[in-house]
């Protein structure tokens, strides 16, 4: 049989479709404050969270309006969710121009008011100045930069606090099992300052304990002595410098395995 006259005996009003098709985007930074001198910087992870108009872009009442909520919205049926994605980011927020990347499908029945909806989830984790242009538009009449310590009081929209639960630990992953903690950081770093950007998302005693990641990361394969470089960003006493080098992880590169 054909798939022609296969057709033809497809009864499409015999099978339930969902109500809509969304895609729903979690964009990370981390913001470091230097609040004394000779002193590693304080680091703060941070998301980017829209609040949810009272009226949509069609001037009707808005669905969870005044909650806050991930940048997103309709697939449309021209593209894929994860070109909807950086359509809904840019309309949203003005965000343009970051790699985003997929974690999750959300389909949970009753997880949205206007019926079965399903989404995909995506998110990013990028240096502050990719976020510098945010600005609300569309469906949002704010765009704020939230610390994740503070996300979870804030009256959030539909199931996006599972959503960002799921994309916290997404994050985590990246930044304890690959070398994203370098775009936070000077080309050139001390102990100190990658240690603060990794104390974002974890209180492991195999980063937090200050005296063992000192001595742990002289046995990092991935990270080298910048020469005889030192500074005293980080300490009254002059501190090493270190910079990235490249290599392959197949676990916690920041782990005890080293």
């Amino acid at each position: 049989m054909s798939n022609e006259e296969a057709l033809q005996q497809y009864d499409v009003k015999k099978y339930r479709t969902p109500d809509g098709y969304t895609a729903d985007i979690a964009v990370f930074t981390i913001l470091s404050t230097r609040d004394e001198e000779y002193k590693p910087p304080l680091m703060d992870l941070k998301m980017m969270l829209i609040r949810r108009s009272m009226l949509n872009s069609e001037g009707k009442p808005n669905i969870e309006a005044g909650k806050w909520a991930l940048p997103g919205g309709f697939v449309a049926p021209d593209e894929t969710a994860y070109q909807s994605a950086l359509r809904e980011l840019s309309e949203e927020t003005g965000v343009e121009d970051i790699h985003l990347k997929h974690f999750g499908v959300y389909d949970t029945p009753g997880r949205d008011p206007r019926g079965w909806m399903i989404t995909n989830a995506h998110y990013a984790i990028v240096p502050e100045h990719k976020l510098a242009g945010r600005q609300a538009n569309d469906d949002a009449d704010a765009v704020e930069l939230f610390s994740v310590k503070d996300v979870f009081e804030l009256d959030l929209a539909f199931d996006h606090e599972t959503i960002i639960r799921d994309a916290i630990g997404v994050i985590t992953r990246d930044l304890l099992q690959t070398t994203a903690a370098r775009e936070f950081l000077p080309e050139e770093f001390t102990y100190s300052e990658l240690q603060a950007v990794l104390k974002t998302v974890t209180d492991q005693p195999y980063v937090a304990l200050d005296a063992a990641f000192a001595r742990k990361i002289k046995s990092f394969p991935f990270i080298e002595k910048a020469g005889d470089k030192k500074t005293n960003r980080t300490s009254r006493r002059p501190t090493q410098l270190y910079h990235f080098v490249e290599a392959g992880f197949h676990h916690s590169i920041y782990s005890d395995r080293y």
